[in-house]
């Protein structure tokens, strides 16, 4: 079931709000938990019932292995609690590896050995991946002492969640838990029913009126180039470009409903997305990409490895390391482990840049207007060349779109140019049009991009028109830059409130989009893949 499917739109989704807050508005609290606890479980269970036995299976094992970590907590058994530790982290991982990366390694060991193996197809289970994740932070914190011990009620809803459970925000356990035990949680809200139908409105719109919109102009070209297909300067830009906003809309529509819906049920959830596209360098892209993954990769495995406190040279190994791994997580291929590798040089690369830049000197504060957008466009430019990897089939693909965006698979012109320009023919340009591998329709692909494009870089994203109303757990954190400078808040009168005005509003665009569903084929979340 998808978040932008009828069926949960007007089903699913109400009927869980109106279980849930009846028995509240009861005095049922707890009961009213544990229904939220059972449509997770039936939401889960929709795509496929025998995956909902894997995760139940995780939570028990988690869980369990969790107390086990508590009842090793004294001194004297500290070794015996880190084995436990490995164990569970090692149970954990086999399940991923084997359900998400076994065709890839058997793949790779016929591609190397010449052998033939063969695995029957291992389908994976949606969501493993952020559950994975989100229980071995669990089992470290309680390692750590720095986990409370849960019931197994609570656990199991932190777990299952359904608002977070397929693609993140990555959530920790002391994220949730508090506000599923607040009494209040389970009582209706108007203000944060608002809030939440905003958010999940306008998260909506982002998918369903752009990120779909714009598939069309990535997905021709990138097929053509896993099969074999040379293209065009004009049209690997533009795949690159739309790849990169569909990316973009899609990740960022998905993450905002989740956090609308969670908003409905008097839940916070944390930040995962705020404005990437106008991040001015390559590590405040990733303060603003899918923060909760950042924050794990950075909590949980950049700084055990010791983060930046053994050296230049460790630290740069430690990046690449955690971004190697970072890039595997998000899928089993080798485009991912070198999109992983390559955000890992860039960071690298950034770092040994700001060293030189403090040994001259130069204060970051102090960069005009001129410096700041050659960061933002080098930034962004950097990050959709990556994408090329993140979104190709294989290397062979990503290689042949690069070399269509540098141009050494020629250039293609309008057919009116023929005659004017015929000697540019010596130089590979032909005069098939613009982009002759797939039929564009100019008047609306230019104005869905410059949509796209002022969105991104000059809006306010909903965060920054929401913000009085803190509508993420963690916003805060995010409204500084990484030089301290606070950003800039909207005009008061601009900013979004429970009015009529802005309700009309949200309304249209709630109809726009229920009315493009209706018309078109759902599709899926870009982030489910993973």
């Amino acid at each position: 079931m998808l978040f932008n499917s009828l069926e949960f739109i007007f089903l699913f989704l109400p009927i869980s709000l109106v279980l849930f807050f009846s028995l509240g508005m009861l005095g049922y609290h707890k009961a009213a938990l544990f229904i939220l606890i059972a449509v997770s479980f039936f939401f889960y269970s929709w795509w496929n019932p025998a995956y909902l036995g894997l995760l139940l299976f995780s939570i028990v094992f988690n869980y369990a292995m969790g107390l086990a970590l508590y009842k090793c907590s004294a001194p004297a058994h500290h070794s015996n609690q880190k084995r436990l530790l490995i164990a569970g982290i090692g149970v954990n991982l086999a399940l991923l590896g084997y359900f998400k990366y076994a065709n890839f390694f058997v793949e790779t060991v016929n591609g190397l050995l010449a052998t033939n193996f063969n695995l029957n197809q291992v389908i994976l289970p949606l969501a493993i991946s952020f559950f994975t994740f989100q229980q071995i932070a669990y089992l470290v914190d309680v390692y750590r002492d720095t986990a409370k011990k849960y019931s197994f009620f609570d656990y199991s809803l932190f777990v299952g969640f359904f608002p977070q459970l397929i693609a993140g925000p990555i959530v920790h356990h002391d994220q949730l838990i508090p506000q599923f035990n607040n009494p209040k949680v389970s009582q209706f809200n108007a203000r944060n029913m608002a809030i939440g139908l905003t958010i999940f409105c306008l998260g909506l719109g982002k998918k369903v009126l752009i990120a779909d919109s714009i598939s069309v102009y990535a997905t021709p070209v990138f097929e053509m180039a896993s099969q074999g297909t040379s293209t065009t300067f004009v049209a690997a830009w533009i795949a690159a470009f739309a790849y990169s906003l569909q990316l973009y809309f899609d990740f960022s529509g998905y993450s905002d409903m989740a956090i609308g819906i969670a908003r409905m049920f008097n839940i916070k959830l944390p930040l995962n997305f705020y404005s990437p596209y106008k991040a001015k360098n390559i590590s405040d892209f990733w303060r603003r990409w899918h923060i909760t993954l950042s924050g794990f990769l950075r909590d949980y495995l950049y700084i055990p490895l010791g983060g930046s406190r053994m050296g230049i040279v460790r630290r740069n190994i430690n990046l690449m390391v955690t971004m190697l791994l970072g890039g595997l997580w998000h899928g089993a291929g080798w485009t991912f482990v070198f999109w992983g590798g390559l955000h890992g040089a860039y960071l690298v690369i950034h770092r040994q840049w700001q060293s030189l830049l403090n040994s001259l000197g130069y204060k970051p504060q102090n960069q005009g207007w001129s410096t700041q957008l050659l960061s933002r466009s080098i930034t962004f430019l950097a990050v959709v060349v990556g994408w090329v990897f993140f979104r190709a089939d294989s290397m062979r693909a990503a290689i042949s779109i690069l070399k269509g965006m540098v141009g050494a698979n020629g250039l293609s012109l309008p057919y009116v140019l023929a005659d004017q320009l015929a000697f540019l023919q010596s130089w590979s340009v032909t005069f098939e049009g613009l982009v002759p591998e797939i039929a564009i329709s100019f008047p609306p692909f230019i104005t869905i991009f410059m949509a796209a494009f002022a969105i991104i870089w000059f809006a306010p994203n909903i965060y920054q028109w929401m913000e009085q109303y803190t509508p993420a757990a963690d916003l805060a954190s995010l409204t500084t830059t990484n030089t301290n400078k606070p950003i800039r808040p909207m005009n008061r009168w601009f900013q979004w409130r429970p009015i009529q005005l802005f309700s009309l509003l949200v309304g249209v665009l709630a109809f726009m989009t229920v009315k493009t569903l209706l018309e078109a084929p759902q599709s899926e979340f870009l982030y489910f893949n993973f």
